[in-house]
């Protein structure tokens, strides 16, 4: 099947061509471990978990491979490490996995590799060395710094001008920078707290990378030179997308890092900016362990997620979870027990345009209403969604199916079935009138796969 992705790079949404098809390569920026990830952060990692999936179904597993940073070298770290008395390394590892914890819970599957800045010094220096060497960097006051003016095809991804780049560069002002827009790849490490390694570039005095250059450096150890996919939240494309490519290009030569760039859209919560002054600022842990008085299951989370298409702006709000919630305990239901078919074409269609959920996700309630339970539960797999979870949909008391007796309405319907194949109506209708007096609505059907009639329930709205 061909898969259309929207490219930043051109502004355009194209057939995905993959520079080699056994070997599908993508990149995402990962999660910088100095506090744990907001629900703003679990964007990109359930948009691009769907989209590793969809690579992997048309691609094949072994020709897919996945790599998201954990950024575990930053100054944030080494702040909040320095805050809390306690060393860089143990709050990296216990920030990261807390992360894996709540990607698990959300569905998402682990990247093929994931690699950590600090175990990539050695390809960072090196870049730096290259830099140098090509006429695109210079060393000022231990400072290796990357010259802007050096690359005239500088700010062709976010396509900002050249005043807009300026007043929006996060750079720090310095005297021994050439030029206002030049930004830091390596810099020296005076403080105790500030963790240090044998500078590139002739540099005697120990430093450490700067933020954009790590990325650089991690991409090309696994991906190569140049690769498929780079993808990342909105807010990356400047400045650090357009120094990632700025970096990768000028040190390789060749005119582009990725074919693809793709970037999901902001989130707000309840209509309003997510912030601590706010009082709406909230952890994928805080919700899956508590929020507005309900601790909300992943699958609920990763729902409510890809109802909106990846890139538009997304308002988080609890009726919009609680909607995902009575949904997917109907999806389940439905599919309980029943065989997987293929994926339907029509949700393979929606998904492989620029990830299209809001019309895959209309294409699965088209999918239960017609009774291709079968295709439900293959499109519900594709889009990350696990039955054998559904357990935690049944686990809050509030629910309303939590307050029906689910062995016992198994067992009537059972019942009824049996009653209809023997063609007992007048027992049928009753256990009919028996289930609506209980407030539950019966479906019946034929699985698709076997021809069987199948009957499902929902609780009356």
């Amino acid at each position: 099947m061909a898969i259309r992705l929207y490219n930043t790079l051109t502004r355009s949404k194209d057939v995905f061509v993959p520079i080699d098809p056994t070997n599908v390569r993508m990149y995402v920026c990962g999660p910088t471990v100095y506090d744990d990830a907001h629900i703003g952060n679990a964007r990109p990692v359930i948009v691009f978990d769907l989209l590793f999936r969809l690579l992997r179904h048309v691609y094949g597993e072994a020709h897919v491979t996945y790599a998201r940073n954990i950024t575990d070298l930053d100054d944030k770290i080494n702040k909040r490490a320095h805050e809390r008395g306690v060393t860089i390394r143990a709050l990296t590892e216990g920030t990261a996995a807390r992360f894996h914890a709540a990607a698990d819970a959300l569905g998402c599957l682990r990247p093929t590799v994931e690699p950590r800045a600090t175990e990539h010094i050695a390809e960072m220096k090196a870049l730096c060395e290259k830099l140098v060497a090509a006429g695109h960097a210079y060393v000022a006051e231990d400072h290796v710094l990357f010259s802007v003016p050096s690359m005239p095809g500088y700010g062709g991804l976010s396509k900002r001008p050249l005043d807009d780049m300026i007043a929006g560069a996060r750079v720090d002002v310095a005297p021994y920078k050439r030029s206002e827009m030049d930004f830091v790849l390596w810099k020296p490490s005076h403080e105790a707290h500030e963790p240090g390694w044998e500078s590139p570039c002739g540099i005697a005095q120990a430093g450490r990378p700067g933020w954009h250059i790590e990325c650089s450096a991690m991409s090309w150890k696994h991906l190569g030179e140049t690769f498929d996919i780079h993808g990342g939240g909105i807010d990356l494309v400047f400045p650090h997308h357009e120094n990632e490519v700025a970096q990768t290009t000028c040190a390789f030569g060749h005119q582009v890092m990725a074919n693809v760039w793709m970037h999901n859209g902001f989130l707000q919560v309840e209509g309003e900016k997510m912030s601590k002054s706010l009082g709406n600022f909230v952890t994928i842990q805080e919700l899956l362990d508590g929020w507005q008085g309900k601790a909300w299951p992943g699958e609920v989370l990763r729902l409510t997620m890809l109802k909106t298409h990846y890139r538009q702006p997304i308002d988080w709000t609890v009726r919009a979870m609680e909607e995902s919630w009575k949904t997917l305990e109907g999806w389940y239901r439905t599919t309980a027990g029943i065989a997987a078919g293929p994926v339907p074409e029509a949700v393979l269609g929606a998904i492989g345009d620029d990830l299209n959920t809001a019309k895959a996700i209309a294409e699965l309630h088209a999918l239960d209403k017609r009774g291709d339970h079968a295709g439900l539960k293959a499109a519900l797999a594709l889009m990350g969604f696990d039955e054998t979870r559904a357990g935690e949909l049944s686990a809050d008391a509030d629910t309303e199916s939590d307050m029906k007796d689910t062995a016992r309405i198994d067992d009537l319907i059972a019942a009824r079935l049996a009653a209809r194949k023997a063609k007992n109506f007048a027992e049928s209708d009753r256990i009919r009138d028996e289930l609506a007096a209980m407030g539950i609505q019966l479906k019946d059907g034929k699985d698709p796969a076997t021809g069987e009639p199948v009957t499902t329930w929902e609780v009356m709205r």
